[in-house]
C-alpha cells in the first residue's frame, strides 16, 4: 500500500481536528467523561497520534495521562489505584499514553511484577473496566499494531537524529530481544480484556500519517455528539482612557534572532 500522501493527510487532518474540537465544546458542555488508551509496540506511533488529538485543542478539558514509573508507596498500593487518580472528571476527556497494560506486558516481560500478580491483573481489569463503564465513563482502547521491519526503521531513526534520540530508551533495546514474550504477552491480554463491553481497536500503523486519520475518526465516531451553536462576539473597542505607557528604553527585551 502506497503511503499517505503529505497533502492529502494535512488537509484531512485538518477536517478531523476542526470535528475534535466540536467533541471537546459537546464533552464540556454535557458533562462526558470520556477515557481513550493507547498502548502498543515501541514505536508504534502512539504518541504521534496523542499529539495530533491534542494539538488544538483546550489542555484543560483534553488532557495526556503518561506515568512514569511507580514509586516504592505506589508499589504497596492497589495496582489500579494511581491510575483512578488520573480518570476525568465530568467535562473532562484523558488520553492515557500507556495506561494500566503496562503490567500486562512490559512488567510480565521484564519481571516487574511476579506471577501471582499477573495472574490477579488479567482476572481483576475486565471488572475494573466494566465499573468505569457502569459510572459513566466512556472508554476507548486503541492498540497500534507496526511491523517488524517498520519498527526497526523507526529505531534507527530516532538512533541517528538528534531531536528524536531521546525517544530510545533502553528498553527499546529490550523489546527486540524479548520480541516472542512480548507478542505472547500481547496474545495472552487480548484474550483476557478483548471484551464486548470495552473492546480493543487495533491501528495499522506502518504509515504513520493513514493511522492518525483512522484512529482519530474513529474516536469521532465512537461518540454521540452534536455542533454548539455559540452566540455571536462583537469584540469591543480597547479603551485606552488615563493610561500612561512607561518608556520602552526602561524595558529588557529579548535579542532578534534572525536579522531584519
Amino acid at each position: 500500500m502506497a503511503k499517505t500522501d503529505k497533502k492529502v493527510y494535512e488537509k484531512e487532518l485538518e477536517k478531523l481536528q476542526i470535528e475534535l474540537v466540536k467533541l471537546q465544546s459537546w464533552i464540556q458542555q454535557e458533562g462526558l467523561k470520556v477515557v481513550v488508551i493507547f498502548e502498543g509496540r515501541d514505536a508504534a506511533g502512539k504518541g504521534g497520534v496523542i499529539k495530533r488529538i491534542t494539538e488544538k485543542l483546550n489542555p484543560r478539558i483534553c488532557r495526556v495521562a503518561a506515568l512514569p514509573a511507580p514509586t516504592e508507596k505506589e508499589k504497596t498500593q492497589w495496582y489500579f489505584q494511581r491510575y483512578v487518580a488520573h480518570l476525568p472528571a465530568a467535562g473532562e476527556m484523558v488520553l492515557f499514553d500507556r495506561s494500566w497494560y503496562n503490567r500486562a506486558g512490559v512488567e510480565k516481560v521484564m519481571g516487574f511484577c511476579n506471577d501471582d500478580q499477573y495472574e490477579e491483573f488479567l482476572r481483576s481489569c475486565p471488572e475494573f473496566e466494566r465499573m468505569l463503564s457502569r459510572s459513566g465513563i466512556i472508554l476507548l482502547k486503541y492498540w497500534f499494531s507496526v511491523s517488524d521491519e517498520e519498527q526497526e526503521k523507526r529505531f534507527l531513526e530516532r538512533i541517528n537524529t538528534p531531536i528524536k534520540r531521546w525517544k530510545f530508551s533502553p528498553m527499546d533495546l529490550e523489546s527486540r530481544s524479548r520480541w516472542a514474550e512480548y507478542s505472547e504477552a500481547k496474545d495472552k491480554m487480548f484474550n483476557y480484556t478483548d471484551t464486548k463491553q470495552c473492546p480493543w481497536w487495533v491501528v495499522e500503523s506502518d504509515d504513520k500519517k493513514r493511522a492518525r486519520l483512522n484512529c482519530i475518526s474513529h474516536l469521532l465516531s465512537s461518540i454521540e455528539y452534536h455542533d454548539i451553536i455559540f452566540p455571536e462576539i462583537e469584540l469591543p473597542e480597547i479603551n485606552k482612557e488615563g493610561y500612561i505607557r512607561a518608556p520602552i528604553e526602561e524595558q529588557s527585551y529579548v535579542p532578534e534572532y534572525l536579522e531584519k
